[in-house]
């Protein structure tokens, strides 16, 4: 059995998935929900699931990304590429949105997040540009 990576793209991508779902757990278990300072037990189980979802969510991206990355036709995969791109490109947008709407100094805050989401997307968008002849 000879298993070959066929895109280095989404290898890559999926790597980065999966160090952005622990970076993200990291930071908010670390640094973000123990500021919030939360009484209501209830509100603080809230905020930690909805923090973890995107937690969840990227390391589902990056295995999934790392599964694509062994495909040998891509042609099969690429609606789901794209689909994630998608999904990134609107959580990039919300990010923006909701910070700039409450906070419009925040935006600075959010820079280091907003370059890690384009690189990320930008790599899958280049996973999808391979033909068949590049493997």
């Amino acid at each position: 059995m000879n298993i070959k990576v066929t895109n280095f793209y989404y290898l890559i991508a999926g790597i980065l998935a999966i160090l952005f779902a622990i970076t993200h757990a990291w930071n908010g278990q670390s640094a973000v929900l123990p500021t919030l300072n939360i009484e209501t037990v209830g509100n603080q189980i809230i905020f930690t699931y909805v923090w973890h979802i995107i937690t969840v969510e990227n390391l589902v991206f990056g295995i999934a990304f790392i599964f694509m990355s062994f495909q040998t036709d891509q042609s099969k995969i690429r609606f789901s590429a794209w689909l994630i791109v998608a999904i990134l490109i609107v959580r990039l947008m919300a990010i923006l949105g909701v910070t700039a709407f409450f906070d419009a100094s925040g935006l600075k805050n959010t820079m280091l997040d907003s370059i890690a989401i384009v690189i990320y997307v930008a790599l899958i968008i280049l996973g999808t540009r391979m033909k068949k002849k590049q493997f």
